[in-house]
C-alpha cells in the first residue's frame, strides 16, 4: 500500500504530506483547496504525464516522494531489483520531480530509472481514475483490453496460440510479398551475382597469389641489378677465382690478422679471445660469400616469364578492383564469391520457396481463422459475465432500471488481439436501446457506470492500491450513499485513495484527511490532517450545510457516520 506522500511546489501546494493508512481513505477540502493534486502526485509517482504547468509559480521544480509498502516475495521488488534499486525496511521509496521548463527526472529504491519503469511497476501496485481515466475507457481500445483482463485465465491459452498464429501468418506473408512484388529485381540480382562468379571463375584466383606475384614480378624486372650485387659482393668477400692473381678481399685479410694473433695467443688470454671471434668472422664471411654464389647463379633475367607474371596480375587486380574491399587482396575477391555463391543459392531456390510459403500461408490463414473465432467465442462469455455484474452494481448504485450491454462483433481485420470490436454500452431504462457509453449516459450516470465498471473489474484483477478523483461526480442522495458503500467494499480487500466532495462517500471511510488553505492561499505542511471524529463531524457538516457548526448539519453528519460504521 501507499504508506506516505510528500508533495513540494505542485499546484497550490507548497508542501504537504500525506500519512495514509490501509482501507479507504477519502480527501475532502474547499473547491480550490488542492485535493486533485493528491491524485496528480500519485500519478507522477507512477509514471504519469509530467506537465510543466502543475509546478507552483516561483518554486522552480515541483517534487514527489512516495512510500510504499510492497509484498517482499512480490513482482515489484523483482522490478526494483533489475532496475538496481534497493528497499529501505521492507519500504519502497519512489521519487518523481519536474521542473518548470518541463524536465522529468525519476528515482526508484534510490537509483535514477527511466519514467517508463514506473509505469511498468504501476501495473503491480495502483490503478489511478480519474476524470481522464475514465474518458480513456471509453475508447474501444480501452474496453476490449478491460473485457480481456477480466476474462483472465479462460483467454491466456486462446490468446497465446493466436498470437502465435497472427505472428507466423505476418511474417509467410511478409516473405511472400517479398519474393513475389520483387520478382524482377531479385532476378537481376541473380545475373550480377553469376556474371561476377564465372568472372572469377575464369580467372581461378588462389588466395595470397597477388602477394607471390608481386614479389615475382619485383625479382625478374631488377634481376641483372640483382645478380651484379650479388657478384660484386662475392668478389669482396671471396675474390675472383678466374682472375690472373688474387687481389686482396675480406676473407684473406680476416685470414692475415687471424695469423698475426695466433702467432703470440699463448701469452695473453685476452688478445687469444680475440683471435677466436676472427675466426667466426672468417667462417661467418665465407659462408656469406657461398651463398651469394649460389644466388648470382639462380637469378636470370626471363623476359618471357615476366610478361607472364605481369598479366596474371593484371586479371587478379582487375578482379580486385570489381569485387575486393577495402584492402584490395584477392582473399576479399574469394570472400565475396563464397557470399554470392550462398546469395545465389537462396535466389535460385524463391520458386521453390514460393510455393512452399504459399501452402503455409494457406494453411495458417485456416488456424488463425479458427483462433480468432475461440477467442470471440471466450469474449462472448467473458461479456455477458462482466455486463451481468457491472448491471447488478448498477442496481445497487440507484440505478436499478439500467441494463450494460457489453457487445463482441468480429470485424473480419486480423489484429495483434484479434478481430473483435469490443463496445460497452448502456440501455439507463427499459424500453431504450443500448448505446455507448458517451451517448447513452448522463454525466451522474457515466459516473455510476464507470465505479461499478471499476467495481467489477477490480474483482478480476485486483491490484494494492486504487485511487479514485471525483468518480462520484454529478451524484448526490442515495446514489452517492451507495457510492460511498461500494467504495467501502471495495476496501476491504484494497486500499482506496478517494477524493471526494460528497458527504455521503466520505462518511464510509477509514481515515479522511483534510486540505486546506493557508492565508496566503497555499497549502503547506500543516494543511493536511487527518481528522479525528469531531474533526471529522464539523468537515462533514460543512460539506452538508455549508456551515461547520450548523446543529443540524451536525446530527447528520453523526447519522452519516452511524450508518457507515454500521455498514461496515
Amino acid at each position: 500500500m501507499v504508506d506516505e506522500v510528500r508533495i513540494q511546489g505542485l499546484g497550490v501546494i507548497d508542501e504537504a504530506v500525506l500519512d495514509l493508512s490501509p482501507g479507504f481513505n477519502v480527501v475532502t477540502g474547499e473547491t480550490g483547496a488542492g485535493k486533485t493534486m493528491v491524485v496528480t502526485s500519485l500519478g507522477l509517482l507512477f509514471g504519469g504525464r509530467a506537465d510543466p504547468q502543475r509546478v507552483r509559480p516561483g518554486a522552480g521544480r515541483a517534487t514527489v516522494e512516495g512510500r510504499i509498502v510492497v509484498d517482499p516475495g512480490g513482482r515489484a521488488v523483482e522490478r526494483v531489483e533489475e532496475s538496481g534499486g534497493e528497499l529501505d525496511e521492507g519500504a519502497l521509496i519512489v521519487t518523481r520531480s519536474v521542473s518548470a521548463e518541463g524536465r522529468s527526472r525519476a528515482f526508484l529504491g534510490g537509483r535514477s530509472v527511466p519514467v517508463s519503469v514506473l509505469i511498468t511497476l504501476a501495473d503491480d501496485l495502483v490503478a489511478v481514475h480519474g476524470q481522464s481515466d475514465q474518458q480513456r475507457l471509453l475508447q474501444a481500445g480501452r474496453q476490449r483490453g478491460a473485457l480481456d483482463r477480466y476474462a483472465g485465465g479462460s483467454l491466456t491459452k486462446p490468446m497465446r496460440a493466436y498470437t502465435k498464429a497472427y505472428q507466423r501468418h505476418r511474417q509467410v506473408s511478409a516473405l511472400l510479398e517479398e519474393l513475389t512484388t520483387r520478382s524482377r529485381e531479385r532476378a537481376q540480382e541473380a545475373d550480377v551475382l553469376r556474371f561476377g562468379l564465372e568472372e572469377i571463375e575464369k580467372v581461378d584466383p588462389k588466395d595470397g597469389e597477388d602477394v607471390d606475384l608481386a614479389a615475382e614480378e619485383e625479382r625478374l624486372g631488377h634481376a641483372d641489378a640483382l645478380r651484379g650485387a650479388a657478384d660484386t659482393a662475392h668478389e669482396a668477400l671471396l675474390g675472383d677465382a678466374a682472375a690472373a692473381f688474387e687481389a686482396a678481399n675480406v676473407t684473406s685479410l680476416l685470414g692475415q690478422a687471424r695469423n698475426a694473433l695466433e702467432a703470440v695467443r699463448e701469452h695473453d688470454p685476452d688478445l687469444a679471445a680475440l683471435a677466436d671471434r676472427l675466426a667466426e668472422a672468417g667462417y661467418l664471411v665465407t659462408d656469406v660469400g657461398t651463398d651469394l654464389a649460389s644466388y648470382a647463379e639462380s637469378v636470370d633475367a626471363d623476359p618471357a616469364r615476366l610478361a607472364v607474371v605481369q598479366e596474371r596480375r593484371a586479371e587478379l587486380t582487375s578482379l580486385v578492383r570489381k569485387y575486393g574491399g577495402a584492402e584490395g587482396t584477392v582473399a576479399e575477391v574469394l570472400e565475396w564469391a563464397r557470399r554470392s555463391a550462398a546469395r545465389l543459392t537462396e535466389l535460385d531456390g524463391d520458386d521453390g520457396r514460393i510455393e512452399e510459403l504459399r501452402a503455409e500461408h494457406a494453411e495458417l490463414a485456416e488456424r488463425l481463422a479458427a483462433e480468432a473465432a475461440e477467442l470471440t467465442a471466450v469474449r462472448g462469455r467473458a461479456a455477458e459475465r462482466f455486463s451481468d455484474a457491472v448491471t447488478a452494481e448498477l442496481t445497487a448504485l440507484a440505478m436499478p432500471h439500467a441494463r450494460v450491454v457489453v457487445t463482441v462483433t468480429p470485424t473480419g481485420d486480423y489484429g495483434p488481439h484479434g478481430v473483435d470490436e469490443v463496445e460497452v454500452r448502456l440501455a439507463p431504462h427499459p424500453g431504450a436501446p443500448p448505446l455507448p457509453l458517451h451517448k447513452g449516459a448522463s454525466g451522474g450516470e457515466l459516473s455510476r457506470v464507470m465505479l461499478a465498471i471499476e467495481v467489477v473489474f477490480a474483482g478480476a484483477d485486483p491490484v494494492p492500491t486504487f485511487v479514485f478523483d471525483e468518480v462520484d461526480a454529478g451524484v448526490g442522495g442515495k446514489a452517492a450513499v451507495e457510492i460511498g458503500r461500494r467504495l467501502a467494499r471495495l476496501a476491504r480487500n484494497a486500499q482506496v485513495i478517494v477524493v471526494t466532495h460528497l458527504p455521503q462517500v466520505a462518511a464510509f471511510a477509514d481515515q479522511h484527511l483534510l486540505v486546506e488553505k493557508s492565508d496566503d492561499g497555499t497549502v503547506t505542511s500543516s494543511g493536511v490532517t487527518a481528522l479525528d471524529r469531531e474533526g471529522r463531524i464539523r468537515e462533514l457538516s460543512r460539506m452538508l450545510a455549508g456551515l461547520e457548526d450548523s446543529e443540524l448539519g451536525r446530527a447528520h453528519a453523526e447519522e452519516l457516520l452511524a450508518m457507515a460504521a454500521e455498514e461496515r
